[in-house]
């Protein structure tokens, strides 16, 4: 049930409010949005969206003109579709590529969420999601001092793991890596090649809290702030120059929200594991062996699109002797979606599935052995789409793939 009557603009900038009527109705957005092209339901496409909050706010705001316009108040039925068709859109601004007036759509999306859960409209997931989060400082609810099990199998973990002091590099592991054991060979790959190049590194072990990004893109992000506070404390405690992270979400919300959040510098360097690794290849700390092998490359919505880093995954790929790259029909900035963004696998799973599915398949036509990512999530949902439509193609992580060429 809604908790308010009106709309509340304060939800928005007054630069969001005037691209959403910058909007053309070009109609461009809608033929690229993936998860409309799987579920084909209207409240989905941005144009809709964008039509649909413009209605909202006028109507709550403009009283008699409003009126003399044909505007008239939401349904309680128009206000949970427009919610379901929210909660289905992976975030990864593909729309924005090809809008004619390049409106900044993925941060308009995050809005228009903050307004459905301000509203109390949001799908009940979310509030499951804010618990978890909030409690145990991780998206699966286990121990959070439990983060570096990812460890427990490796022959010889590398030394230094759990905070140590002035290391120069802290490894901010993330959720995902950390906890779901389908994707325990990114970190554990990852530290392995740093340790190779005589990087004086380590982690924030159990002090390491979620980043705040499944929170910030469900539109609860006023519930981080004491996430958010914790890690920069932390990582400011150990005295390291540089935090860099695998996960591509948390990388830009690292990169771009936590500065924000604090309105100062957070006086250490954030970088993606692919630039960190790409530099390291070129100062010729890791020697790598030839790969004869053809492989794809697919390009993170959060590392690509929303962090535009192209270029360093695919320096890195170049850079390995033997090895083929086989570009996708859509990549870089026209990259499809895994599916595994915006939450969306809990708002429809069925549709996140089918996002994957269309992803494998352009995978496939390239006629690669391998698909190769930077991001352990697309990793993740990308290897579970090769299971469940049974295409015969390997998924790797690209520090999983580096560390195969030194070895």
């Amino acid at each position: 049930m809604a908790t308010n009557n009106k709309v509340d603009l304060s939800l928005y900038t007054l630069h969001q409010l005037m691209e959403m009527e910058a909007c053309t109705r070009c109609g461009e957005c809608i033929t690229a949005c993936p998860t409309f092209a799987e579920a084909q339901n209207e409240e989905i496409h941005p144009l809709n969206k964008i039509q649909r909050t413009k209605s909202f706010w006028k109507a709550d705001h403009l009283g008699i003109l409003a009126r003399l316009f044909g505007i008239k108040p939401a349904s309680e039925e128009e206000w949970q579709a427009f919610s379901k068709g929210v909660y289905q859109c992976t975030l990864c601004a593909r729309c924005h590529v090809v809008c004619p007036v390049q409106i900044d759509t993925r941060a308009l999306w995050i809005s228009m969420r903050e307004m459905v859960v301000d509203r109390g409209l949001h799908p009940e997931l979310m509030d499951r999601l804010r618990e978890t989060l909030t409690t145990h400082y991780n998206i699966s609810g286990d121990p959070n001092e439990n983060r570096l099990g990812w460890t427990a199998n490796m022959p010889q973990p590398p030394e230094g793991l759990d905070r140590k002091k002035e290391a120069e590099v802290v490894y901010f592991m993330g959720c995902v890596a950390s906890f779901y054991p389908m994707v325990y060979s990114v970190p554990q790959s990852f530290v392995t090649l740093m340790a190779r190049a005589g990087v004086n590194f380590t982690t924030m072990g159990g002090e390491e809290y979620c980043c705040g990004f499944p929170l910030i893109i469900a539109g609860m992000g006023k519930a981080t702030t004491d996430m958010m506070d914790h890690n920069v404390e932390a990582v400011r405690a150990l005295g390291a120059k540089k935090l860099v992270a695998a996960c591509p979400s948390c990388y830009h919300t690292w990169k771009h929200d936590y500065p924000r959040h604090l309105g100062e510098p957070l006086g250490f360097e954030v970088i993606h594991e692919t630039e960190f690794l790409a530099d390291l290849i070129q100062s010729g700390a890791l020697e790598l062996k030839p790969l004869d092998r053809t492989v794809t490359y697919h390009d993170p919505c959060d590392l690509g699109r929303n962090s535009g880093m192209y270029d360093a995954p695919r320096r890195i790929l170049a850079a390995i002797p033997g090895l083929t790259l086989v570009e996708m029909e859509d990549n870089r900035e026209n990259s499809l979606c895994c599916g595994g963004g915006g939450d969306v696998e809990m708002a429809d799973a069925d549709v996140a599935k089918a996002v994957g599915r269309s992803r494998m398949l352009q995978a496939q036509e390239t006629g690669a052995t391998s698909i190769i990512t930077a991001c352990q999530q697309c990793k993740r949902t990308l290897l579970g789409a090769a299971r469940a439509n049974k295409i015969r193609m390997r998924t790797f992580d690209i520090s999983e793939l580096l560390l195969e060429a030194i070895e």
